[in-house]
């Protein structure tokens, strides 16, 4: 028969202090994890947050800013104010300034404001082309100089006067109902066009321009029953 060894009670004794002491550490670890998760899943929480809300900023961003009460924006050197038809800008001057010490260049599509011998308080290219014979400024209380641009076109709203300035988001620009009866027939009616699309879009339902594509939808099917429109773009 094969002789059998006794196990040296020696070595067992260090093996069993040996595993006692990995438990030991194991256990250790295991603790400072668990006293550390909490603070490591607070930073994880406000990484998260911020994460969150720098893609929220960009989006907004992207979308353009909330317009001011004048469907414009309050800028730094100058605040804007717009209707459908014109634009008017405001632009603080020293108290006192005389319309002979302005420069003020309104051309169709550049406008450059300032004061003689100074740095142009606004220099650039317009955001939309405006009709330079129905444009005008003056000097208001001597304190700020008003400018009135007439849009080109009427029936749309502008993002920013300069091209590469802070734009508002369009969609929230509001056209004042109380001055709709001042308006000609045609931009009247892109007006309220524009007010009941928006909303329509706000209480999740078909633009009017969506309303006529169903229809002609629907009358093609009516028309042409055999055929399949399940693919068909509809012009936007």
């Amino acid at each position: 028969p094969t002789p059998t060894r006794d196990l040296d009670s020696t070595e067992t004794l260090d093996q069993i202090r040996a595993g006692a002491a990995a438990m030991a550490i194991i256990s250790e670890d295991i603790m400072q994890e668990d006293e550390t998760s909490p603070q490591q899943q607070q930073v994880a929480a406000a990484k998260k947050d911020t994460s969150s809300t720098e893609v929220e900023k960009k989006e907004e961003e992207s979308k353009g800013r909330q317009p001011n009460s004048g469907n414009g924006l309050d800028l730094d050197n100058y605040s804007w104010a717009q209707q459908l038809p014109e634009v008017n800008l405001t632009v603080p001057v020293p108290e006192g300034t005389k319309g002979r010490s302005v420069v003020c260049e309104i051309k169709k599509d550049h406008l450059k404001v300032g004061l003689k011998g100074q740095p142009p308080i606004i220099d650039g290219e317009l955001h939309k082309p405006v009709k330079v014979e129905d444009c005008f400024w003056s000097i208001e209380d001597g304190r700020s100089l008003s400018i009135l641009l007439t849009k080109r076109n009427r029936s749309e709203w502008w993002k920013s006067v300069i091209k590469g300035d802070p734009e508002i988001d369009t969609q929230r620009a509001e056209p004042e109902s109380s001055k709709l009866s001042d308006l000609d027939p045609e931009t009247r009616q892109t007006v309220e066009k524009m007010m009941f699309d928006q909303r329509q879009k706000q209480m999740g339902l078909p633009t009017s321009e969506e309303m006529q594509n169903q229809d002609m939808l629907k009358k093609l099917k009516s028309q042409y029953p055999d055929m399949d429109f399940s693919g068909m773009k509809m012009p936007s």
